[in-house]
């Protein structure tokens, strides 16, 4: 596969790609959650049908299926399925996209020329270090870039352009999937895996050159509530019971020193409060619980009911409750049943030139709740770096070798069927 093939639709979707708006939106009861993110969702659509992929639709939840035909006439042919997600994280601007490519480049500071305080330094960034000579994608200093995850959608629009125009290369059917409302967990929940119709699949939503991730944190929620009594603070004694002081004292409670994101890293599990709201008579604070295994998961959410308890209890006539929701859990389990799928991705990562690394997410995707629904769905690399943030970044190289990997995949699918 010739990279030049590739090189300019994948990096020219990507640019496209991230000027569209597509945030999703957590406190949003919609499906999905933004209507700006049809017009993505849409535009993918569209641009399938041109592309001469006559099944591909958007149902009426965002989601959007297309087919791949298969070029193999070998039977049992194992059909596989490729997924992204098109929404970027609230957690920075995101309208407004304006990306720059740094041509070839130096290796010295990259200030990104809309904010100076902006800075992307070699120095603090090893992986962007290892890039010099390269192209590099950046925003311009006051939004995120977007690369999570339209680098992932860009990739797999690229290896659907390539494969189609190559239909010499033997394959199998493979299904393209793009989905809404990941980065607010909800990526999977109108996501019908019976009309997917695949045996398995595979996210592009991770960063490293050759990254396989086969391993999520397992994931749930909190909302830690504290009720009391508001009235007139001018003749508020012995009658006001004031939550927000709880929450603050419960907040303090939580460990300073560990169990958070910022102190804890490797296959290490937290509590982080990221959301505070209320008032004197109701103060709630949402919280993500985090751990690789599920019994670590109920320990946090122990401790959780337990510090609640203690804050309630230092201030008479404050309730507290915790209510848990469960978000998602370890692949990992899914995926030590079928090891092929794996492999078969260790070898096209081999293939197209790379060193595959088996990687843990200190995080979830897609495929974390997929893989339970019956779509064993690991993750592989599309380029993404700091991620909802403005000192986003991914390289052209990432791009590229992502959709090799992809063309490779198909043809390690078909050759060991």
């Amino acid at each position: 596969m010739k990279a030049e093939t590739t090189k300019t639709s994948v990096v020219e979707r990507f640019l496209r790609y991230v000027q569209l708006d597509t945030q999703s939106d957590e406190s949003s009861d919609t499906v999905p959650s933004t209507a700006k993110q049809l017009v993505l969702l849409d535009l993918l659509v569209t641009e399938l049908r041109s592309l001469g992929i006559t099944d591909a639709t958007r149902d009426e939840h965002g989601v959007v299926m297309a087919t791949i035909p298969a070029t193999t006439r070998k039977p049992g042919v194992p059909v596989i399925g490729l997924l992204a997600h098109v929404d970027t994280s609230p957690e920075s601007p995101g309208a407004g996209v304006k990306p720059l490519v740094h041509r070839a480049w130096d290796g010295r500071d990259l200030v990104l020329p809309d904010d100076s305080s902006i800075v992307l330094r070699a120095s603090e960034l090893p992986e962007l270090a290892a890039f010099k000579g390269h192209d590099i994608i950046t925003a311009s200093g006051t939004t995120l870039l977007g690369a999570d995850d339209k680098s992932g959608v860009a990739a797999i629009m690229a290896a659907v352009e390539y494969l189609l125009a190559h239909p010499e290369i033997p394959h199998g059917a493979i299904r393209i999937g793009f989905t809404p409302d990941e980065e607010i967990g909800r990526g999977a929940d109108h996501f019908d895996v019976t009309r997917f119709g695949a045996f398995c699949a595979y996210t592009l939503d991770s960063g490293l050159l050759g990254q396989l991730d086969a391993e999520t944190f397992s994931g749930d929620s909190a909302t830690v509530t504290f009720t009391g009594f508001n009235t007139h603070p001018g003749y508020a004694k012995d009658r006001m019971r004031n939550s927000i002081k709880a929450a603050a004292d419960f907040l303090t409670r939580l460990p300073a020193d560990a169990l958070s994101p910022e102190t804890t890293h490797e296959r290490e599990g937290y509590l982080h409060p990221y959301v505070i709201e209320g008032g004197v008579d109701r103060t709630s604070i949402r919280m993500i619980v985090r751990d690789f295994a599920v019994s670590g998961l109920h320990e946090r959410e122990a401790l959780l009911q337990r510090l609640a308890r203690e804050a309630a209890a230092a201030h008479p006539g404050i309730s507290a409750t915790v209510e848990v929701r469960e978000n998602y859990r370890n692949m990992r389990e899914v995926l030590d049943q079928h090891p092929q799928i794996l492999d078969h991705a260790r070898e096209a990562i081999r293939r197209a030139g790379l060193t595959p690394l088996d990687s843990a997410i200190r995080g979830g995707t897609d495929g974390s709740r997929l893989s339970f629904m019956g779509l064993p769905t690991p993750n592989l690399f599309a380029g993404q770096h700091n991620f909802h943030s403005k000192l986003e970044w991914v390289a052209a190289t990432e791009l590229e070798k992502a959709v090799e990997t992809v063309v490779e995949l198909a043809k390690v699918w078909e050759e060991q069927a």
